[in-house]
């Protein structure tokens, strides 16, 4: 089990370079996290919603996502409230004190979901959440030294050191932590190091004399390697993304294509977008201001957890106003899934299922209404785009939906799609507008279809007058991604150490 000192230090990417080491040595090899708290999340075979750091970790492990891997998935749509899933299926919105009375009852799933996993495969490569000694929350913390017993797992604790105090964080967790808790911890990790490694020698004598843990490895810094992240906190931190060869995305300011997602402040499944940084020559940045439009050749409303919450704060930073005036100037406005509700007409909400009801005028760029509904679509889907001036109708797509609310077009639009689900259903998606260049779809992953990717960045280069490009691979660079990050942490990992823990 891979625990952290704290949110952000890596326990994610370290999970998945661990099962993407143990796959290319043969052993099969499963990701496993009790409880996950994320807005970016994906849709399984079978119609179930998982976290995507779980469904990222199952890609670098070479098998098919399951939601065992995530028997627990909380969407926050407040400062103090969230949706909550088990085993892939809504039970309710839930706030912080409720959901603390409740989740001890949902244990059995877990144990259910890790047995199922544990019966299939040779190893189980768990990540946990926060950190373990969180004090005045571990009384209801399933998710770290509650999960370590169960699966009777080794735990090597992560700690990111470019945050600065590595050693007063893995002294002060090893602290905070009872007895047998202490005894788990089998190694620390620091992750993040810049420099020489040899210049960190005192302190690794230091942490292994004051706690009797080993230290199993130096991690070092890195841009290089394109996975995708596991939540918002990522957007912080990446500024502008850009592709600059075949080893990852990185800060570039050279770009034909200028791509501008709006950072809602309830954003979900940002990495729609990711398949477009992992491009030559564009760019993709995110942006909250009304002064920040300028210059993009595209700008994007993504998903959202709370629809009709961010098309407010749209209206009240300014931003409705900048989209209006940028469709307006012929810019591409497109949206998916809560962003294509945003360019709609009207949103109606009389049962209160995107919070209290009520009604919203939207943005107005798309002739289209949508009727918020309890019950969430949540189901993969195939299809081809309809013909359009923004690309090419040739290319199949393939996507999934995560969506509460049925949107309905006027007579006289435009589907954008033609989609087939696995239970055989054939059905139109999205909308184009007419006289202006503004599309929408409920479609999440659509940029992952390498074809149509290419077709719609072709679009935008020949209204540039810029020259075209040869269209990426995105699975490619995926599966290079893991490789390079199995690399990496395989060079700085004492893995003879960690293959001696799991035996």
């Amino acid at each position: 089990m891979i625990q952290g000192t704290g949110s952000g230090v890596g326990k994610s990417i370290m999970c998945a370079a661990l099962c993407r080491i143990f796959f290319q040595d043969g052993v099969r090899v499963a990701p496993f996290k009790t409880q996950n708290m994320s807005l970016n999340s994906c849709v399984t075979r079978d119609g179930r919603e998982m976290a995507r750091s779980q469904v990222v970790q199952a890609e670098a492990a070479g098998i098919e996502p399951v939601v065992e891997m995530n028997p627990i998935l909380l969407k926050p749509h407040s400062e103090t409230g969230c949706q909550v899933i088990v085993k892939g299926k809504v039970i309710g919105d839930y706030s912080a004190v409720e959901y603390g009375r409740y989740q001890h009852d949902i244990w059995a799933s877990v144990e259910e979901s890790y047995r199922s996993l544990s019966n299939r495969y040779d190893v189980i490569v768990i990540e946990g959440a926060g950190s373990p000694a969180e004090v005045n929350l571990k009384d209801r913390d399933i998710v770290n030294m509650r999960t370590a017993q169960m699966a009777d797992a080794p735990v090597l604790l992560v700690a990111d050191i470019d945050r600065g105090g590595v050693f007063a964080s893995l002294v002060g967790t090893v602290e905070l932590l009872d007895p047998p808790e202490r005894k788990r911890i089998k190694g620390f990790i620091i992750n993040k190091f810049r420099g020489d490694v040899s210049l960190l020698a005192p302190g690794l004598d230091f942490l292994a004399a004051r706690t009797g843990t080993p230290v199993l490895g130096v991690v070092p810094y890195y841009r290089d390697v394109h996975i995708q992240e596991e939540d918002g906190m990522a957007l912080g931190e990446q500024g502008t993304r850009a592709w600059t060869g075949t080893t990852g995305p990185s800060i570039k300011h050279r770009h034909d294509i200028d791509i501008a997602v709006v950072h809602l402040p309830h954003i979900a499944n940002f990495t729609d977008f990711d398949p477009f940084a992992a491009e030559p020559g564009v760019q993709v940045r995110y942006i909250s201001s009304p002064a920040e439009v300028d210059g993009a050749d595209v700008l994007i409303l993504p998903g959202s957890k709370s629809t009709i919450a961010d098309l407010h704060w749209l209206r009240s930073s300014g931003l409705e106003t900048a989209i209006k005036d940028y469709a307006a100037d012929q810019g591409m406005v497109v949206g998916i899934c809560g962003g294509y509700q945003m360019l709609g007409f009207k949103i109606s909400d009389s049962l209160g299922v995107d919070g209290s009801p009520s009604t919203a005028e939207g943005i107005g760029l798309l002739p289209i209404e949508t009727e918020m509904a309890p019950l969430k679509q949540t189901l993969q889907v195939v299809g081809r785009p309809l013909a359009s001036s923004f690309w090419e109708s040739t290319h199949e797509v393939k996507g999934y939906e995560i969506h509460l609310g049925r949107t309905e077009r006027h007579r006289d639009v435009g589907a954008a799609f033609q989609i087939a689900t696995g239970a055989g259903e054939r059905r139109e998606d999205g909308a184009i507008a007419a006289g202006i260049r503004v599309w929408g779809s409920y479609l999440h992953g659509l940029f992952e279809s390498d074809g149509f990717r290419k077709s719609f960045l072709d679009g935008m280069r020949r209204r540039k007058g810029v020259g075209q490009s040869a269209a990426a691979s995105y699975e490619q660079l995926k599966q290079e991604g893991f490789d390079r990050l199995a690399d990496i942490v395989r060079q700085s990992l004492d893995m003879e150490k960690i293959y001696e823990l799991i035996r």
